[in-house]
């Protein structure tokens, strides 16, 4: 009964065009960002390395090498409004689930072989 309730509530909440996304896939996630009375919209691309929960909760670890070689992790929750737009740049063949592995490598070794588009 209570869970029912809840979905009721959440479903108004839930983000309807979101991509086809898997781990592997290089994402570009654009994050709206205010600046006092301004806002604009920066994009964070990378790979993502874990998806966690889902329906409203759910949230994908976006992983990228930033200018000198180090490595920036970033937690979205996909449904909520700071994030305008996913979208999916290009898929890689991987066969887990959590990609955690990639922070322990550097240079050609990161490397995923890219998967042919669906």
């Amino acid at each position: 009964m209570q869970n029912a309730v809840i979905d009721k509530i959440t479903k108004g909440e839930l983000r309807e065009e979101l991509p086809v996304m898997e781990p592997g896939d290089q994402i570009k996630v654009h994050v709206r960002i205010r600046e006092g009375e301004k806002e604009r919209v920066q994009i964070f691309e990378g790979i993502l390395i874990a998806r966690n929960n889902s329906g409203v909760s759910e949230t994908v670890t976006i992983r990228k090498i930033s200018f000198g070689g180090i490595g920036v992790e970033r937690i979205f929750p996909v449904h909520s409004p700071i994030i305008a737009k996913l979208e999916v740049v290009r898929q890689h063949k991987v066969r887990r689930a959590k990609l955690y592995y990639l922070r322990n490598l550097r240079g050609k070794a990161a490397r995923l072989t890219e998967r042919d588009r669906r």
